[in-house]
């Protein structure tokens, strides 16, 4: 990936990056672990990002 990027795409990576963590404990909690695992949820190494 180029060393210099965008601004706007500084912005959509960093969106990615913020929906790429677990569910919160509390929601697993709040669910009654019905929702462990997050449905966005990706791996860097297998799926590639559509920026």
């Amino acid at each position: 990936m180029a060393r210099n990027k965008h601004v706007a795409r500084k912005f959509r990576l960093i969106g990615h990056m913020r929906t790429n963590r677990r569910v919160p404990g509390w929601v697993m909690i709040r669910t009654d672990r019905k929702f462990i695992t997050h449905p966005h949820r990706r791996n860097w190494r297998r799926n590639s990002l559509k920026v």
